[in-house]
């Protein structure tokens, strides 16, 4: 019995306020510039300190780009980001990476072999265009002749999946149990609809550095993944050359927001999406992070034997781990 490719209803509500994403991001982004630096502020700083620290629980912060926000927050600002590029989220692939992106993301496929050891079942997490899925689908059947592995195509953002869900319509793929889109929180997905030790492969690509809480996004892969189950994860990463990282800095910086104005009229999203990449961890601690949620990696380096591959110098890395 066949079911039915669909988008499911949101579980879990992140916010009521959803404020249009480039004004909200230029709003931030000014009030953090603009915040005075005078003698009188910083005295009112200190003398309220000890309130802060009384709060400092219930106010904790993470980083949005190079700004400091609010935890609770940080969900409702990435959710606009990518409300905003959903549409030509390709197109800023393209632009960040050069097109490379398309490249990559065949190698981080190819690496995983779906359907060499018989079919599988996959989640996509942060996936929601889809093209991670179907380069594995693809992958399994050109290959090796796999109608069966499957793919659970998993994003906090609506839009996303319906660009992902778009894209599928046009494949041999739509309207069977190969495929379905799932809308659902990366840090915690819900047991009822994603059962602990369930799948035999967990993939992110481009996607974990948006999350607020990497760690928690990392429990919730070992929670999902079977015993022996893969976690791999393609992000943007570190540039290990000292002057290939110059050049690709002036690039990230001048460039990328100037394109996200040009392509898509949203140089903020942009903006946000080249300083995300500065803020992500490098990758020996991003492999120690995997290690520490339950993961067997390899040692912590690069290359054969180690935690990662360095793909282009770093620009990008494929990390990979497996549930014992």
């Amino acid at each position: 019995m066949q079911r039915t490719l669909r988008l499911a209803h949101p579980r879990l509500v992140l916010s009521n306020c959803r404020p249009h994403c480039p004004s909200s991001l230029v709003a931030a982004r000014r009030n953090h510039q603009s915040a005075p630096q005078s003698t009188q502020t910083q005295a009112s700083a200190s003398a309220s300190s000890s309130t802060f620290n009384d709060n400092r629980d219930s106010q904790r912060t993470t980083h949005f780009g190079f700004q400091t926000v609010p935890e609770e927050a940080k969900e409702s600002l990435v959710r606009n980001v990518f409300d905003s590029v959903a549409s030509s989220y390709d197109l800023m692939n393209d632009a960040m990476s050069l097109g490379v992106h398309r490249l990559w993301k065949d190698e981080f496929v190819s690496r995983l072999k779906p359907g060499s050891r018989g079919p599988l079942r996959c989640i996509d997490v942060a996936g929601g265009t889809g093209d991670i899925a179907l380069r594995i689908l693809d992958f399994a059947r050109e290959k090796y002749a796999d109608r069966e592995t499957s793919v659970d195509v998993v994003d906090i953002n609506g839009e996303m999946l319906k660009e992902g869900y778009k894209r599928f319509k046009k494949t041999m793929y739509h309207n069977t149990p190969q495929i379905a889109f799932k809308e659902a929180n990366a840090q915690a997905m819900p047991e009822s609809e994603f059962p602990s030790n369930t799948y035999d492969v967990y993939t992110i690509a481009f996607g974990i550095r948006n999350c607020t809480s990497v760690p928690d996004v990392l429990r919730e892969a070992y929670r999902v993944l079977k015993p022996g189950g893969t976690f791999a994860c393609l992000e943007f990463s570190h540039v290990n050359n000292p002057l290939f990282r110059t050049v690709y800095d002036q690039y990230s910086f001048s460039v990328i927001p100037l394109l996200g104005t040009i392509l898509a009229g949203d140089r903020a999203s942009y903006q946000y999406l080249v300083e995300s990449i500065r803020k992500f961890p490098p990758q020996p601690d991003f492999a120690k992070m995997i290690q520490d949620a339950g993961f067997s990696t390899g040692a912590l380096h690069e290359g054969k034997g180690g935690a990662w591959i360095d793909l282009w110098d770093g620009i990008a890395s494929i990390h990979t781990g497996v549930k014992l």
